[in-house]
């Protein structure tokens, strides 16, 4: 569990930041799917513990095994590549621009969704035997929470709005400190540790998750939740990229880049001189 330098382990950041910008279009698609369809499956997990358990700590306890899971298979979440391509770019790594980083985080984003929707679809047809009988306990409790996470923000107004964009700021400020922390340790068990104590913060918080967001809405709608599509994206999903957008870009990949990376020359204290 040999403890990595944060100076060593910002390199690391821009290392994997430009990695992720020359990865080819197959290859970043893939990962990208396998990442929001296992996170998905971690947030269904999760939800079905504190259906049957009625403690939600529980269930936060344990979902940080989908995201340690995905990490330690090489896939890649919306929000990570949000805190580590841009580092690539302001570093000024060859061959790695602006236009580059868009195309990978469009790319993530596509393939994130599509893997989340396929296991809402998977666990849509296990909730409702394969939509002959109406959605079990577990599926009407992921219907409830799209509508309050939806319509609940909407009618708050610009405070709801606000909020949503707040608690995603907040929760890509505790999901990329997951990333960077995996790169602390050169073992699986210290990098599965160091990921697990973030992913609990968030999920227990009840932060706003992109990808997570884009498994409990889509199959919230299919497993009969009142609100839209629209809704879904409107009061949603687009202000919480953008909230995981700033949380992660600023609060883990500026901050870590600017004092360990770019680490300003120490200030000469000089002789103090004794008061009279």
């Amino acid at each position: 569990m040999a403890y990595v330098q944060p100076a060593e382990f910002a390199a690391k950041m821009i290392e994997a930041g430009e990695s992720k910008i020359m990865m080819s279009t197959k290859d970043t698609l893939i990962r990208a799917y396998m990442a929001g369809a296992i996170l998905a499956l971690a947030a269904a997990f999760a939800v079905t513990i504190a259906v049957n358990t009625g403690n939600f700590l529980v269930a936060s306890l344990l979902f940080p095994v989908g995201f340690c899971m995905l990490y330690l298979m090489g896939f890649d979440l919306l929000t990570g590549v949000f805190t580590l391509a841009p580092l690539a770019v302001i570093a000024k790594r060859p061959g790695c621009t602006w236009n580059g980083v868009f195309r990978n985080w469009t790319l993530v984003f596509f393939g994130n969704f599509a893997g989340a929707l396929t296991t809402a679809v998977f666990m849509a047809i296990i909730f409702t035997m394969g939509f002959s009988t109406e959605p079990n306990e577990i599926g009407q409790k992921i219907g409830k929470i799209g509508e309050a996470r939806t319509l609940g923000y909407a009618a708050a107004g610009a405070s709801g709005m606000l909020t949503v964009f707040i608690r995603a700021v907040m929760c890509n400020w505790m999901v990329s400190t997951g990333v960077v922390a995996a790169m602390m340790s050169n073992s699986v068990s210290g990098k599965i540790m160091a990921m697990w104590m973030p992913i609990l913060v968030f999920f227990y918080l009840g932060f706003e998750h992109s990808i997570v967001n884009m498994f409990l809405f889509p199959s919230g709608i299919m497993l009969g939740g009142q609100f839209t599509w629209i809704d879904y994206f409107a009061y949603n999903e687009i202000p919480v990229v953008l909230g995981n957008l700033v949380g992660g870009l600023t609060f883990v990949g500026g901050m870590i880049y600017s004092t360990h990376y770019k680490t300003s020359p120490k200030r000469n204290a000089g002789i103090a001189t004794p008061a009279e």
